[in-house]
């Protein structure tokens, strides 16, 4: 017993937390997490694993309990789900979900990209041709399964299928794309159709997760489509309302955040990141523009909403705004875009050369307290790739990933 007494001894006490979907347990990129270090050695923080092996892919991991899950595709005909033992990257089994969606994109980067949602003791996730399915997270069983691009008539965009499936109590609601079925509300135990949404216009799916919000008094699910952000009924599918600034190019990626009846969207192309207020009308909700900024946190890694302080980067780096107003408190240029996170009181950045930063999340200055590069990385060879993947933070452990290489790093306080 003492060796052991003296291991956990060795450390501040840990307040732990999975990381069991896009973007975190809320999915909004937010931990609650305590005992972690407050600033990282020069080095960075001590390597438990690194896998690189993983299979191909820009799916962000999520993590439960003992094990590690991770969407990847080796070719173009077999895209799968793996699970990871979380003390040694060991594979515990792997199930096929299909084919790689589009194979013959431009610029071309087929490969897996839905990070998968965990439930108890099942798994969703989504391929990048549109194969849903529901999994046991003990073995990888297949307990039902559907193409909602052949079920639903589905319309992704051109880099295929790349969003995260929503689980919202007993409704998992995803988005096929098209003019029938653009988004669909399924029983998450059977897979059967609860609403089938057609969005007027009949936008075909863009690269975004859908987020869950009560505004304007009706609950709603929010998606940004291929031609804008919209909002449906979460009861019915009704379409409510759109808005369609932000959505000046093909790279409609990063998900909304939504706060008190407002809603935040951006363009991964530099156009810019706008703001609406809803309000309800008698035939729906009205999207009223709060403002349009061209140096809001603007790229494909998401932003994270702290005390009326919204963080993420630009094309030049790091960035802290007014939600409400738009209006810059501080930038900072050595970063560059990236992917961020926040756990007890610091930004976790993945930039999209591969760096991991450690930033404070202060409305007041930005303020390093750490970056490393991770080791031994994969080289991308695909016009303009860089790395995408999102980090995730669970139990004390933080993970990055890089096309086929992820990586376990031990981030938790020691006294």
């Amino acid at each position: 017993m003492k060796p052991l007494l003296l291991f956990w001894a060795s450390f501040t006490l840990l307040v732990a937390a999975d990381w069991p979907g896009w973007r975190g347990p809320s999915r909004n990129g937010i931990s609650a997490e305590r005992g972690l270090l407050p600033k990282w050695p020069a080095e960075g923080p001590r390597l438990f694993w690194q896998v690189n092996d993983l299979g191909e892919g820009y799916a962000a991991p999520v993590i439960a309990d003992d094990r590690v899950y991770v969407l990847a595709n080796e070719g173009m005909e077999n895209e799968y789900v793996r699970a990871l033992d979380v003390r040694s990257g060991r594979t515990m089994w792997t199930t096929r979900l299909g084919k790689v969606g589009n194979p013959d994109q431009q610029p071309s980067y087929p490969m897996a990209r839905s990070t998968p949602i965990l439930d108890g003791d099942v798994l969703y996730a989504m391929s990048s041709d549109g194969d849903l399915a529901c999994l046991q997270t003990a073995s990888g069983k297949v307990i039902w399964k559907k193409s909602v691009r052949a079920e639903f008539d589905g319309k992704p965009g051109k880099w295929a299928y790349a969003e995260s499936p929503l689980i919202d109590g007993d409704v998992l609601v995803v988005t096929p794309g098209g003019a029938s079925a653009t988004l669909v509300a399924l029983r998450k135990k059977t897979g059967d159709v609860i609403w089938k949404s057609a969005v007027p216009g009949g936008d075909v799916a863009a690269y975004a997760s859908a987020i869950v919000t009560e505004a304007a008094g009706r609950k709603q699910y929010v998606q940004f489509l291929d031609k804008g952000v919209v909002g449906v009924d979460a009861k019915t599918g009704q379409f409510l309302w759109r808005y369609d600034r932000t959505a000046n190019g093909p790279a409609n990626i990063a998900s909304p955040v939504a706060l008190n009846g407002y809603v935040y969207s951006t363009n991964a192309r530099r156009f810019g990141a706008g703001l609406v207020q809803l309000h309800p009308v008698s035939d729906g909700v009205k999207a009223e523009e709060v403002y349009f900024e061209r140096d809001a946190p603007n790229t494909l890694g998401g932003q994270v909403l702290l005390d009326g302080v919204l963080y993420g980067t630009n094309q030049q780096g790091l960035t802290a705004i007014d939600f409400l107003t738009g209006k810059t408190k501080w930038k900072d240029a050595t970063t560059g875009p990236g992917a961020v996170l926040y756990a007890e009181g610091n930004l976790y950045v993945h930039t999209e050369s591969n760096e991991v930063l450690l930033v404070e999340a202060s409305p007041e200055a930005y303020r390093e307290k750490g970056r490393f590069q991770p080791p031994a990385g994969p080289k991308h060879t695909r016009n303009r790739e860089v790395a995408w993947t999102y980090p995730a933070l669970a139990n004390g452990r933080l993970y990055i990933r890089d096309l086929g290489t992820l990586w376990c790093y031990d981030v938790r306080a020691r006294k």
